[in-house]
C-alpha cells in the first residue's frame, strides 16, 4: 500500500510538472564565452558596399543566399529617404549592384521611406541562409514612412513581398503598417517611433506562435539626461500580417542611446542575437546576447564584437549581418568614417594574407 501511494504522488508531481527541471531562461558565462570565440571576426577585410557617390549613404545590410549565389539586400539614403537596393557576389567579397527593389512613391503611407529587410532566412549558423517562401512568396519587413530626411516622422513597419528575390525589381507592399507607435497596444518603449526589423520562423513554436518580429523603437520616455533612446522588442504572428506585441518590456535596453537592429541565428541549442550599442558609451559599436527560448535574453558583458579601429569606420562600426561559411565568419556591418557610409567586412580569418 505504501508502495503505491509513493508511485501515485510520483505520477501526480510529474503531470503537475513539480518533477520536470524548470527551463533555463540565463545562459551561463562559459556558453557567453564560448559563443563569443565561436563568432568574433578580428581581421577587418574592409569596404565592400561604398557609397555609390558623395550624396548617397549605404546602410543596413542583410545577406542570405539562393541557388549557388549569395545576394544582399541594403538601403540607401540620398537627403530625402531611404530607399532598398539589391547586390550579388559569388564569393562575399566582391558585390555587383543590381539596382532598386523599393522605391519612393507618391501619396503613400511610406512614400519617402521604405528600407526593407529580408524576412525568414535560415537561423541556422553555418546553415542553407535561405531565405523561406511561405504562400508561394517571399517576405520582407522594411521600416516605412511619409516625411522626407533621415528616419524622420512617425515611422512604422510594413510588410512587402516579392516571387523572386534574385532580381531587382519592385516588391509588391502591403497598405498599411503592421507594427506603428500609434496602435492601441503600443507600450512605454516604442510608442514614439519604430525603426528596424527582423522577422524569422520559430520552428519549435517556443514563442506559441511560427514567425517572431524582433524591432528597435523608441518612447516617449526619456533618459536621465531627458533623452530620448532606443530599445530591442519583440512581436509575434500567426500568418505574417498580423502582429501582436510580445511582454510588457523591451528584450534589450540601456535605458539610455541605442540598442538596435537584431539579427538572430542559431548556435547548437542557443539563440544568439547580433545587435548594435550606441552612446551609451562613446560611439556604435556590435554586441551580442544569448537565449534558450527567444524571450529570455543574457547579455554578453565582455568586448566588443566589432568596434571603431580603422579610418573608414573611425565614426561608427554598427549594424550587423552575421554569416558562416566554409569555416569562416563573416561580419557585415555599417561604417562610417573616412569613405563616408559604406557596408564593410571583418571575418574569423586574415583572408588579404590568403589563410
Amino acid at each position: 500500500m505504501k508502495q503505491y501511494f509513493v508511485c501515485c504522488v510520483f505520477l501526480i508531481s510529474a503531470f503537475c510538472g513539480f518533477g520536470q527541471s524548470p527551463a533555463k531562461t540565463q545562459v551561463s558565462r562559459q556558453v557567453m564565452q564560448r559563443i563569443f570565440e565561436e563568432v568574433k571576426t578580428p581581421y577587418k577585410y574592409g569596404v565592400v558596399i561604398p557609397q555609390p557617390d558623395s550624396g548617397r549613404m549605404v546602410d543596413s545590410p542583410t545577406v542570405f543566399r539562393k541557388d549557388g549565389l549569395w545576394y544582399m539586400t541594403y538601403i540607401i539614403f540620398d537627403g530625402k529617404g531611404y530607399e532598398t537596393w539589391l547586390a550579388k557576389s559569388d564569393n562575399l567579397l566582391q558585390w555587383t549592384s543590381l539596382g532598386k527593389i523599393m522605391s519612393f512613391t507618391e501619396n503613400t503611407w511610406d512614400a519617402t521611406q521604405k528600407a526593407g529587410y529580408v524576412s525568414l532566412v535560415d537561423t541556422e549558423w553555418g546553415g542553407s541562409y535561405e531565405p523561406e517562401r511561405l504562400g508561394n512568396k517571399y517576405w520582407l519587413s522594411y521600416l516605412g514612412g511619409s516625411e522626407k530626411g533621415y528616419e524622420a516622422g512617425r515611422l512604422g513597419i510594413g510588410i512587402a513581398t516579392s516571387d523572386d528575390l534574385t532580381k531587382a525589381r519592385e516588391l509588391d507592399r502591403l497598405a498599411q503598417p503592421v507594427l506603428s507607435a500609434v496602435d492601441k497596444d503600443a507600450r512605454w518603449y516604442d510608442d514614439k517611433t519604430i525603426f528596424k526589423s527582423l522577422i524569422i520562423r520559430d520552428k519549435e513554436r517556443k514563442t506559441g506562435h511560427p514567425f517572431v518580429m524582433y524591432y528597435n523603437a523608441k518612447g516617449e520616455r526619456a533618459d536621465a539626461k531627458g533623452n530620448g533612446f532606443e530599445s530591442i522588442a519583440m512581436a509575434v504572428s500567426d500568418d505574417m500580417h498580423h502582429w501582436k506585441r510580445h511582454g510588457q518590456k523591451p528584450l534589450i535596453t540601456r535605458n539610455t542611446g541605442i540598442c538596435g537592429d537584431a539579427q538572430i541565428t542559431k548556435i547548437g541549442d542557443v539563440y544568439v542575437m547580433f545587435y548594435f550599442g550606441a552612446f551609451w558609451k562613446p560611439g556604435a559599436f556590435e554586441r551580442f546576447a544569448c537565449s534558450y527560448d527567444l524571450v529570455n535574453w543574457t547579455d554578453w558583458d565582455g568586448e566588443d564584437l566589432i568596434a571603431p579601429t580603422e579610418p573608414f569606420d573611425k565614426t561608427y562600426a554598427h549594424k550587423p549581418w552575421i554569416v558562416k561559411w566554409n569555416g569562416v565568419v563573416y561580419h557585415f556591418y555599417n561604417a562610417v568614417g573616412s569613405q563616408g557610409r559604406v557596408i564593410a567586412l571583418a571575418t574569423s580569418r586574415d583572408l588579404e594574407a590568403g589563410n
